[in-house]
C-alpha cells in the first residue's frame, strides 16, 4: 500500500498529520474531555499528561515512518484540534482499522463520521482491499458512525485490550471492501 496524503478534507472537515509541535492542543483536548473519553479509551485517564502527550506524537511520527499506523488530528473549522483519527495497519495484509476520539464539545455534529469517510476514501485510494471500524458495543455514538457509512457488521468478540468502566466487554466489528472499478474483474 502507499502512504495517505497527509492533509485531507471531506465535507467540511480537515484533517493533517499530527507534528511534534501539538502536544499542548493534545492535552488539552483530552484534558477537557477526560470524563467523555475515559470510558472509553483507558489511556485517557487522570495521568495523561504532557508528556504522554510527547511519547504519542513521537510514536505517531515512528508509526507513519514504518506504515504501521496514519495519525491524523481532526480540526475545526478556525484549525483548532477537536479530535484524533487513524488508519493502523494491524488487521492483517490488506487491511487497515479506523479508529476516532472527539473533544467534548464537538460531538453530536457528524465531524467523527465524516473523519472516518475521509478515512475510508482515502485508505482504499492507496490500495486497501479493507477497512474496519472497532468498538465496544456499548459505546452507541461510535457505532453510529460505521453504520452511517454503509459498514456492515461482520464479527462480535471478546476485546484484545482491558476494557473500561462503560465497556461491556464485547467489540463489534465492522467491514467495507474495496469495490472493483468498471472494467476490472
Amino acid at each position: 500500500m502507499d502512504q495517505p496524503a497527509e492533509q485531507l478534507n471531506h465535507d467540511g472537515v480537515g484533517l493533517r498529520r499530527w507534528r511534534a509541535d501539538d502536544a499542548d492542543e493534545v492535552l488539552r483536548a483530552i484534558a477537557e474531555s477526560r470524563e467523555h473519553l475515559a470510558p472509553w479509551m483507558p489511556w485517557a485517564s487522570g495521568d495523561y499528561d504532557r508528556d504522554s502527550a510527547v511519547q504519542y506524537l513521537t510514536r505517531c511520527e515512528s508509526d507513519w515512518r514504518n506504515g504501521d499506523a496514519f495519525n491524523y488530528a481532526i480540526l475545526s473549522e478556525e484549525g483548532g484540534i477537536v479530535g484524533c483519527c487513524c488508519l493502523m495497519a494491524r488487521i492483517g495484509p490488506g487491511g487497515l482499522e479506523i479508529g476516532y476520539w472527539l473533544h467534548h464539545a464537538h460531538t453530536g455534529r457528524g465531524i467523527a463520521t465524516r473523519a472516518a469517510a475521509a478515512l475510508t476514501d482515502e485508505a482504499f485510494r492507496i490500495g486497501a482491499q479493507r477497512v474496519e471500524i472497532v468498538h465496544d458495543t456499548a459505546n452507541v455514538r461510535s457505532r453510529a458512525v460505521p453504520e452511517r457509512l454503509g459498514f456492515t457488521e461482520v464479527e462480535r468478540r471478546a476485546p484484545e485490550e482491558s476494557t473500561s468502566s462503560a465497556q461491556d466487554g464485547v467489540e463489534l466489528v465492522w467491514r467495507r471492501v474495496a469495490t472493483a472499478c468498471a472494467g476490472e474483474r
